[in-house]
This record gives C-alpha cells, sequence and structure tokens, in this order.
C-alpha cells in the first residue's frame, strides 16, 4: 500500500543465497498492462525499453532487491512483476520471478453537514441535510447518519452519490437526509463515512438543533 504523491516500495522478495554478482544479471519490473517499469541490465540502468510514464520515477535498491516508484498515482495501481536473469558466458538463464500487488490510498476531507434550506426551522417542518467529503480513494464504503437526543442514538443510512473525477481517479461522495425537525429536545446530527476494513472512518463535526 502507498499514500497518494508518496514513495511505493515494490520489492522482488530475492534472497540472492548464491551471491550472484550484479553485474551478470538483468532485473526488470513490468507492470500487468504490459509496460516495462524499469531495467538494470548487468548493473547498469537503462531506459530504452522503459514506458515514458516510469522515466525519472523509479530507483533500484540492490541491496535490498526493491524498486522505489516515486509520485504515484491512481493509475499507477496494479499488478507488478520482478524478473531476474544470469548471464554468464552463455545464454540468459531465469533465476527469480515474483509478483506484488501495489493499492493506493488517498485521505477524504472530513465529512461536513451543510443544510440545505434558508430561514428559521420551526417544529413539524422537515429538516433537509446534506453530508459531503471529497478527494479520496478507493471508493468507500457506505455514509452513516447518527441522530442522538437524550441518550438515544438512530443509525440511518441513506443512498450516496458517488462521483469519481476522470482525471485524478479521485472519489467526492454525498448523502442526503430528510427528517421531520426535533421538538422539544437538543439533537446532535453527525455523518459517518464508512472507508472499509483498513481506512476505518471519518465523522463530522457535529450539527446541534
Amino acid at each position: 500500500k502507498s499514500f497518494l504523491n508518496h514513495t511505493a516500495y515494490l520489492s522482488c522478495y530475492f534472497s540472492n543465497s548464491q551471491k550472484t554478482d550484479i553485474n551478470n544479471i538483468i532485473i526488470f519490473w513490468q507492470k500487468d498492462t504490459g509496460e516495462v517499469v524499469h531495467e538494470v541490465y548487468l548493473g547498469q540502468e537503462r531506459h530504452e525499453h522503459v514506458d515514458h510514464k516510469y522515466i525519472n520515477r523509479t530507483k533500484m535498491d540492490m541491496d535490498k532487491w526493491t524498486m522505489q516508484l516515486l509520485n504515484v498515482g491512481i493509475v499507477d495501481e496494479g499488478q507488478y512483476k520482478c524478473v531476474i536473469m544470469h548471464m554468464d558466458k552463455g545464454p540468459k538463464k531465469l533465476i527469480h520471478e515474483s509478483e506484488c500487488l501495489l493499492n493506493i490510498t488517498a485521505n477524504y476531507s472530513q465529512p461536513e453537514i451543510a443544510q440545505l434550506h434558508t430561514g428559521e426551522l420551526k417544529p413539524n417542518e422537515n429538516l433537509n441535510l446534506s453530508c459531503s467529503s471529497s478527494g479520496g480513494y478507493p471508493e468507500p464504503k457506505q455514509m452513516i447518519w447518527l441522530i442522538s437526543s437524550e441518550n438515544i442514538t438512530d443509525r440511518l443510512i441513506r443512498h450516496m452519490d458517488i462521483l469519481q473525477d476522470a482525471v485524478t481517479k479521485l472519489y467526492n461522495v454525498t448523502s442526503k437526509l430528510n427528517i421531520p425537525v426535533p421538538a422539544d429536545t437538543l439533537t446532535n446530527i453527525s455523518c459517518l463515512l464508512h472507508l472499509g476494513e483498513q481506512q476505518g472512518s471519518l465523522v463530522s463535526v457535529p450539527l446541534v438543533i
């Protein structure tokens, strides 16, 4: 896993138990789309086969057999293959091959509640609210409204509108809530964005009615 615009570390999981001289090996990294991401040829980095979008964005740590992919974007998500071949006084020989999956995460903004009506609310009218969060990845699971009054909390799940930016691939999400105005009691309304098992949840500042 890597955060958006940070550096991802992809390992070849190669122990080099034979202590093979790096000047006798060829390493190349390839994405599942077929593009060559990085190549080390007999100890020297080579760029002629590397796809243009990876030029100046990769570094190989030969001690740890790990490639750094700099400034990762959502489009870099996917499966990567590391191939290592030995070349010494004869044809190339495959000595190692491994794969790793890169997942990108971008932080959502804190959910924010907005009132979709103007003027003062009166009892028996409807409270019309929206809750929004933006700039995150991957797609969140759901948005839950929490309505608390007199030590009782109701959890309401409403439809969540999801918009993905065509360029950045980041998500903006919004949910709307329409409930009767609470009468004669102080009510706290919050909204909770559930991101998934790994990322946890984000909660808005409560709206007090």
